[in-house]
């Protein structure tokens, strides 16, 4: 005989906003951060001397479709 035992059904518990909303900023200033390292940081703009963070980011410029020459 088989004997099947059944389990209740696990319901994922909600996250509550108050929890969520922080790191939510958090994530948002980290893509801002990114985008402005990726599009920006070149000329006029430039936070980091040198050609540094252009030439690290040079590729990932030219994917996003960044102009950057």
């Amino acid at each position: 005989m088989n004997t099947t035992i059944s389990r209740p059904a696990t319901v994922p518990a909600p996250i509550p906003l108050g929890e969520l909303l922080p790191w939510a900023v958090f994530g948002g200033l980290i893509l801002l951060i990114a985008i402005y390292f990726v599009g920006a940081e070149e000329g006029a703009t430039s936070i980091v001397p040198g050609m540094y963070v252009h030439e690290f980011v040079h590729d990932g410029r030219h994917l996003l479709g960044f102009p950057c020459h």
